[in-house]
C-alpha cells in the first residue's frame, strides 16, 4: 500500500522541486516563450490581414480587368463597325463613280452614233443628189438629142417665161 499513500517527505520534496521548476520557468523561460508565441500570433494576424487586403485588391483588379475587357470589346466593335461602314461607303462611291462613267461613255457613244448617222445621211443625200443629177442629165440628153426636141423645149421655156 505504499504506492497508494505517499510519504510526507516525498510530498514535500516533490512540491519543492515543482515550485523551483515553476519559478525558473516563469522567471527565465515563460516570458521568451510567450513573447515568441505573441510574435508568431502577431505575424499570423498580419499575414491574414495582408491576405485579406490582397484578396480585396485582387477582386478590385478583377473588376477593373472586366471593365477594361468590356471597354476593349466595345472599342473593337466600334472599330469593326466603322471599318464596315467605310468599306460600304467606298463600295457605294465606286459604284456611283462607275455608273457615272458608264453614263458618260454611253452618252459619248450616242453622240458618236448620232454624228456618224448624220454624216451617213448627208453622204447618202449627196450620193442621191449626184445620182439624180446624173439620171436627169442622161434623160435630158436623151430628150434633147434631136433638133426638133430642142426647139420644142426652147419654145416651151420661152412660153413659161412670158407667162410668169
Amino acid at each position: 500500500m505504499d504506492l497508494i499513500t505517499p510519504d510526507l517527505g516525498l510530498l514535500f520534496w516533490t512540491g519543492l522541486v515543482f515550485c523551483i521548476l515553476l519559478f525558473i520557468l516563469t522567471k527565465f523561460i515563460w516570458k521568451p516563450i510567450l513573447t515568441a508565441v505573441n510574435t508568431r500570433e502577431q505575424k499570423i494576424t498580419e499575414a491574414l490581414e495582408l491576405a485579406e487586403k490582397t484578396k480585396a485588391e485582387m477582386k478590385t483588379m478583377q473588376a477593373e480587368n472586366q471593365n477594361l475587357l468590356k471597354e476593349a470589346r466595345a472599342e473593337r466593335d466600334a472599330i469593326v463597325k466603322d471599318a464596315k461602314e467605310t468599306a460600304t461607303k467606298m463600295v457605294e462611291d465606286a459604284k456611283k463613280s462607275a455608273k457615272l462613267e458608264a453614263e458618260k461613255i454611253a452618252e459619248a457613244a450616242r453622240m458618236t452614233v448620232a454624228a456618224e448617222r448624220n454624216a451617213a445621211i448627208a453622204d447618202l443625200k449627196n450620193q442621191v443628189a449626184t445620182f439624180s443629177i446624173e439620171i436627169a442629165e442622161k434623160i435630158v440628153r436623151a430628150d434633147l438629142a434631136s433638133d426638133e426636141k430642142q426647139k420644142a423645149l426652147a419654145e416651151k421655156m420661152a412660153g413659161d417665161i412670158n407667162l410668169n
